[in-house]
């Protein structure tokens, strides 16, 4: 849980409590130190929010706070359209119709003049013609996110199939084809798959010996690839 989703969790624990709730209480909830818990209390108070109470007391949020308003320049919205119509080209058929689902949400909360920019926004998104891919994506995508194994059937350059266990660590677009990267248990190495050419994948109940985080970043080590936010 990234930490904006922690504070909006933390501020919805204490809409829901009308008794001051203890920290220990509310750390357990969400799943962290009470160290943290404080810290996130003291950052909520200072963005504006009337929590009351101390340590070995309990917490109680008084009425009346409510989050800022939702709000983007016409640069962030035509930045927003533009990824939402990439996704929906570029991505599996769950990812596309997640991409449309978002910009519906955004769209509901905008004043007048900004809604008036999502409908006219001057930029867009060719229809993508790469590979064919024969599987679900949307499988990977919820095993990097659990850090999950996955047992795929893969054809190679010679067209011959191979069953291997991988570890997927992320999944590049390029122009034509998407390009996984992952362990592979067979060789012992990092690889890249490409996506078209995965005939079957299963997820395994079994997650990573290491964290996903360390793996890419020994991966990109290996390719020469320096970390960045974007990428």
């Amino acid at each position: 849980m990234s930490r904006a989703s922690r504070l909006l969790e933390l501020i919805q624990l204490l809409r829901r409590h009308r008794a001051p709730i203890t920290g220990p209480a509310l750390a357990e909830k969400l799943g962290i130190s009470i160290r943290t818990l404080y810290r996130d209390i003291a950052t909520l108070q200072a963005q504006g929010a009337d929590i009351q109470g101390e340590p070995g007391l309990g917490y109680v949020l008084r009425p009346g706070f409510t989050l800022p308003p939702l709000m983007f320049s016409a640069d962030e919205i035509e930045a927003l359209v533009l990824g939402s119509r990439w996704v929906a080209v570029r991505g599996d058929a769950r990812l596309g119709a997640a991409a449309g689902n978002a910009m519906a949400k955004i769209r509901a909360v905008l004043p007048d003049d900004l809604r008036e920019s999502v409908d006219a926004a001057t930029l867009t998104v060719p229809m993508f013609r790469g590979e064919p891919v024969a599987i679900d994506a949307s499988v990977i995508r919820v095993a990097l996110r659990k850090e999950q194994k996955l047992l795929i059937t893969y054809r190679g350059n010679d067209g011959a199939g191979t069953t291997r266990t991988i570890w997927p660590l992320l999944i590049g677009f390029f122009d034509k084809v998407l390009v996984l990267a992952a362990w592979c248990e067979l060789r012992q190495d990092y690889r890249a798959f490409r996506v078209d050419r995965i005939q079957s994948v299963e997820p395994k109940d079994e997650r990573y010996p290491r964290r996903r985080a360390v793996l890419v970043k020994e991966w990109r080590a290996r390719q020469n690839i320096p970390a960045t936010a974007g990428n």
